[in-house]
């Protein structure tokens, strides 16, 4: 009984649509051009001049955003315009 209890908590943030009157209500965050967003998505957010990682989240049955963390995430590497000084000891 202890474990479908504690499963039950654990899954509950997946079941976040809910039916109301019969009807299902779809719980999501948008981000600022109004795409949509699951619960539980990451996205960076910039509020009054800071930058910050947040995340979709429930919070008295309202869909929001949490701030995960300062500054954002980045897949882009700064590119040097110049040569290496010595590439002689690099295999290719």
């Amino acid at each position: 009984m202890n474990r479908l209890l504690l499963l039950a908590l654990v899954a509950s943030p997946a079941l976040a649509d809910a039916t109301i009157g019969g009807k299902t209500v779809e719980c999501y965050c948008t981000d600022k051009t109004g795409s949509r967003l699951e619960l539980g998505e990451m996205t960076c957010l910039q509020v009054d001049g800071k930058m910050f990682m947040a995340q979709c989240q429930m919070s008295l049955n309202v869909p929001m955003w949490r701030k995960i963390s300062d500054g954002c995430l980045s897949s882009s590497l700064p590119q040097s315009l110049r040569p290496t000084i010595n590439s002689g000891s690099i295999a290719s």
